[in-house]
């Protein structure tokens, strides 16, 4: 497919109780981190307290601000998690609020465009509408891309892949030079949690083979690919059981909390302390520590702590 052609068809595509673990008992190993001198030197930045758009401009703001990652004339794609046709309550999908605030600053950087899609579960029509993306994609002035077709795929290798040699990737991540990775926290029968290593799951296209040859192992090869400018984890609605599409608002927690950094294995292991659970029982999260994607030592990390 040619870039003008798919920008036409993108343009008109429409145990509860412990779930407060990382600002609770892990208070006081974010709070014991010694800050860095520069707000730009933070590890990872956990906010607590507010709303989604509020908590994303406190703590881009102590990463740098916007201008940080995105600079004028770039293509920006974000990819949140809108995997599933259920309403934002439902905690199955990332916080439409927090797009549209990422979207905003972008654009206020001076992004030439700012894209948005996922490979979505359930209906993509449905997935879009239903999820409260769509709306607050283009109330933003971004592009709603769709990702339900193969040929928006393309081969790529994964050179340090032990398993995931090979996979094919949406063009859109391929073209951009600001690639913003937003997934939403959630539980997930097969990989434990979803966090940001797993969202990049949406970003391919043959996730039957993921499922069938070692998930863990898969999630793990495939950051060894790319790496995204920034990740963002909403954890303001928390589905603590029967994910990852959920059964009902009885499975969410609202949790009103969001980390940020650009390390998928740092923000992982804080993301699952938050959930409530111990990193060192999520696979994916140590093969990706082992095979260099990240950090999982918070003890030795920057950490920033936000209370709005």
């Amino acid at each position: 497919m040619d870039r003008r052609t798919f920008f036409v068809k993108s343009i008109g595509a429409s145990a509860l109780a412990g779930s407060y673990l990382a600002f609770g008992k892990e208070k006081d190993l974010l709070a014991s981190v010694v800050p860095a001198p520069g707000p730009a030197s933070f590890d990872l930045v956990a906010v607590r307290g507010g709303e989604a758009d509020v908590m994303f401009q406190k703590g881009i703001e102590a990463l740098g601000g916007i201008g940080a990652f995105v600079k004028k004339g770039q293509k920006v794609v974000i990819k949140p998690n809108v995997g599933w046709d259920v309403l934002p309550e439902r905690g199955g999908n990332t916080n439409p609020r927090l797009v549209t605030e990422i979207i905003k600053q972008c654009l206020s950087a001076g992004a030439k465009d700012v894209y948005v899609f996922d490979h979505t579960c359930d209906s993509w029509q449905r997935c879009y509408k239903n999820s409260g993306i769509e709306a607050a994609v283009k109330d933003a002035g971004g592009k709603m891309a769709p990702g339900h077709t193969e040929n928006y795929y393309h081969d790529v290798s994964v050179p340090k892949g032990k398993v995931l040699k090979s996979t094919k990737e949406h063009e859109l991540v391929l073209e951009a030079d600001v690639f913003i990775n937003v997934p939403i926290l959630k539980h997930h029968g097969s990989a434990r949690v979803t966090a940001s290593l797993k969202n990049l799951m949406g970003n391919v296209w043959d996730r039957g083979f993921w499922h069938g040859n070692d998930l863990h192992q898969c999630i793990a090869d495939f950051a060894t690919y790319r790496k995204p400018t920034l990740n963002v984890i909403d954890a303001y609605y928390v589905m603590k059981r029967n994910g990852p599409r959920g059964v009902s608002v009885e499975d969410v927690v609202t949790m009103k909390a969001q980390l940020l950094s650009t390390d998928m294995v740092a923000i992982d292991t804080a993301a699952v302390k938050l959930y409530g659970a111990d990193p060192k029982d999520i696979r994916h999260i140590q093969i990706a520590a082992e095979q260099g994607v990240g950090r999982s030592d918070l003890e030795n990390l920057n950490i920033k702590k936000i209370t709005v």
